[in-house]
């Protein structure tokens, strides 16, 4: 296994850029309409974006100053002057019109009319919210940090929000916001992008409540074993206890287990195969019993 190592204070910034959008994704995208003092909209999407908090509840999104000229993005001169922010958030049926407005059009071109967005009025701020967007956020603007002056520096904008807007459509029976219905999108690196669609989710349950063994409890023939994946052995791992001597007793007198000792030269590759199936089946347990019934 080899590795490219690179000093970043040895490349040029347009360089770094790339990689670090590349390696550091998919990332969120903060669709952030804004305002200037004299009330003029601007609509922009930026994807170095994510939540930090909440209590207060906070976003944190970073107009970066402009590789090529270390140019101001027009957003972070608006919320310089008028410190208030929606935070738009961009699933998959407006993706092309949010690309659309990430156009460099002159300071004061209203990028809701040049990508077809509907302007709604906000409760508790000057800014409007983009109506086709199923979630949106009000946001006072707390804090802005400059990380630096030259081009590619980042400014992060420090957002408390005051106000909250779904479209119901995107809720579950219980009235809470549904994953499998938001169709979010992402950004990758160059001019790619990810959708958070039905078929490209999964769950893993979360080890919150409970402790798993982990996967040092693992004997090291399942932990060495060359058809186990780490995201196999993560899922034995968050396992709460091992499968007791009674349980592997009773698994080693089943048909399955008979079947199994004949079905191949290599006992171990057989077990280990119909292991793997059923822990990606989400039957992490029966697959640990099939594991260690050959111990």
């Amino acid at each position: 296994m080899s590795f490219k190592t690179i000093d970043p204070t040895t490349i040029g910034t347009n360089e770094l850029h790339q990689i670090l959008l590349s390696a550091v994704a998919p990332r969120p995208i903060a669709f952030a309409s804004t305002v200037d003092q004299e009330g003029k909209v601007n609509l922009s999407p930026f994807s170095f974006f994510n939540v930090f908090g909440s209590n207060p509840p906070t976003l944190i999104f970073s107009p970066s100053r402009k590789v090529r000229d270390n140019g101001l993005k027009h957003t972070l001169e608006n919320v310089y002057e008028v410190r208030e922010v929606v935070i738009n958030i961009v699933n998959y049926a407006i993706v092309e019109q949010m690309s659309l407005s990430s156009t460099e059009y002159e300071k004061g071109v209203n990028e809701f009319v040049k990508a077809g967005f509907t302007p709604m009025p906000s409760i508790k701020i000057q800014p409007p919210r983009v109506k086709e967007s199923p979630v949106s956020f009000e946001c006072i603007v707390e804090q802005i940090i400059e990380t630096g002056k030259e081009g590619g520096a980042g400014n992060l904008v420090i957002c408390r929000v005051v106000m909250i807007h779904i479209n119901e459509k995107y809720l579950n029976d219980e009235g809470n916001l549904e994953t499998t219905k938001l169709d979010l999108v992402a950004r990758m690196g160059g001019s790619w992008y990810c959708r958070a669609s039905r078929e490209s989710l999964f769950e893993i349950p979360k080890p919150l409540s409970t402790k798993g063994i982990g996967v040092d409890a693992l004997s090291s023939s399942i932990r060495n074993s060359i058809i186990l994946t780490g995201n196999n052995l993560g899922r034995l791992g968050n396992l709460e206890k091992l499968p007791s001597f009674e349980e592997i007793k009773e698994y080693k007198a089943s048909k399955e287990f008979a079947q199994l000792k004949a079905s191949e030269s290599n006992v171990e590759k057989a077990f280990h195969k119909a292991a793997k199936l059923k822990i990606e089946q989400g039957k992490a347990l029966e697959g640990l019993k099939i594991l260690m019934s050959l111990e």
